[in-house]
């Protein structure tokens, strides 16, 4: 399961949303949002996604489980 493509597909995509909400920085969006910096971090990087964290994301960016998840 390490080598997951998917877990991988989501992990950039929850990056891409950052930047394209403006945040060059993943340390900069955790802060502004009330995020831990070492759990985002885990998420982009794929290696601690729980579905209350990606809910939490995802309602940050305000996008819907559906829109998320179209495409992959």
């Amino acid at each position: 399961m390490e080598d997951d493509k998917r877990i991988k597909q989501i992990a950039d995509k929850i990056k891409q949303l950052r930047i394209n909400a403006g945040y060059t920085s993943h340390e900069n969006f955790a802060w502004d949002n009330g995020l831990s910096r070492v759990q985002y971090w885990r998420v982009e990087s794929g290696a601690n996604i729980t579905l209350k964290t990606l809910l939490k994301i995802l309602d940050i960016h305000q996008v819907t489980l559906e829109d998320f998840f179209k495409d992959m």
